[in-house]
């Protein structure tokens, strides 16, 4: 067994994601059978002395047969009433499931601007944690009955992640309908499951196929590789299987299934996470080459010489893009100025400068490399 499955398996906190698929059937709603072995699976690991957070799929998914409908809607208004529908029998199925194990559970529906804003985002971080200390298993999901295109996280394995590192998870366990990750597409003859990821240079041979058109969720392969590297990159190893196998991926002796990715960063703190992943980023600065060693290789801050261009419409304290020669954002900030004042003090060193305009740009507290 890996060094890193026995970090799964060792982990306190576990979040896992659980995607519609692995639910519900466009047939007959949700599966029954499905939705207890998930349930029977994540209470033996809290038996265990685990705590367990679910990230859940499914509230559109569960709607669509109640609804009379033969496949996941295109039109926003009718996700929103399928969702509305479904999110009702979604946590009645899980708390009449986890009844059985004498289990109580809590629903959590989040959107965007908990994600975007930062208030909002310590906000959900003291409700996880409470209902946790009051041994409550949280079950969580996006607000899909107001989500749009415009302010939704996107995808839940990605809201798996954020969540994960909300709660300080010790592990992040992503349940699909495929058993791993393979280097091909798993439908086609030579694709070979890949165990162990390591590093990002494991995934660079790897070819991901597209989910199909009558998928009932939103993500694919590539959602689950993203998320995977946002938690392993911030400390946290993660487990990539399928849901069919959620016993064995929730093994305390160690999960003997699917893909596990090396946590391959430092934990950083929720500040930090939360600028680099989810805060809503409102412009940009352009900075030279000295600037760009200055905050990405010596961490330091960003100060008015080393801009020489300026892009969007921002206040003090939004969260801002950094930019470097050729076009690429090399890192995010909290900026101390509005968009209104930095034309006039960009590219000029701090001694030209009025006193009340001498302070750092961006301060290196509020600054994470990308």
């Amino acid at each position: 067994m890996s060094a890193t499955r026995g970090l799964i398996g060792e982990a306190r906190r576990v979040v896992v994601k659980v995607g519609s698929s692995s639910l519900t059937s466009l047939a007959g709603g949700l599966d029954p059978a499905r939705l207890h072995r998930l349930v029977d699976a994540l209470a033996a690991r809290r038996a265990a002395g685990s705590q367990v957070v679910l990230v859940s799929s499914g509230a559109i998914a569960a709607g669509l047969a109640p609804l009379g409908l033969a496949k996941r809607p295109r039109d926003l208004a009718t996700q929103q009433a399928a969702a509305s529908v479904g999110q009702l029998l979604l946590a009645h199925a899980y708390s009449a499931s986890f009844l059985r194990h004498d289990q109580r559970i809590g629903q959590v529906l989040l959107t965007a601007d908990d994600m975007i804003r930062r208030s909002h985002y310590k906000n959900a971080q003291r409700t996880l944690e409470r209902l946790l200390g009051l041994d409550v298993l949280p079950v969580v999901n996006e607000n899909d009955t107001v989500a749009t295109d415009e302010i939704r996280v996107g995808d839940n394995d990605r809201l798996g992640a954020l969540v994960a590192h909300i709660v300080g998870a010790d592990a992040l366990v992503l349940l699909s309908d495929v058993d791993g990750l393979y280097d091909g597409d798993p439908r086609k003859p030579g694709s070979t499951l890949i165990t162990e990821v390591d590093s990002p240079e494991d995934l660079q041979a790897v070819t991901v196929a597209k989910p199909g058109q009558g998928s009932l969720g939103r993500g694919g392969m590539a959602t689950k590789i993203t998320a995977a590297a946002m938690a392993s990159a911030s400390g946290i190893p993660v487990l990539l299987a399928a849901a069919d196998d959620v016993a064995d991926a929730l093994d305390p002796a160690g999960p003997k299934v699917g893909t596990a990715f090396r946590s391959s960063g430092r934990r950083m703190s929720a500040r930090l996470f939360w600028m680099k992943h989810a805060a809503d980023v409102h412009g940009r600065l352009d900075l030279d080459a000295g600037a760009v060693a200055a905050v990405v290789e010596r961490r330091r801050s960003l100060l008015a010489p080393g801009i020489h261009g300026v892009e969007g419409d921002f206040v003090s304290g939004d969260v801002v893009d950094l930019v470097g020669p050729g076009g690429v954002v090399v890192a995010r900030g909290v900026v101390n100025y509005d968009s209104a004042e930095l034309p006039a003090i960009i590219g000029r060193r701090s001694a030209d400068l009025p006193r009340a305009h001498r302070r750092e740009i961006v301060h290196a507290d509020d600054l994470v490399p990308l």
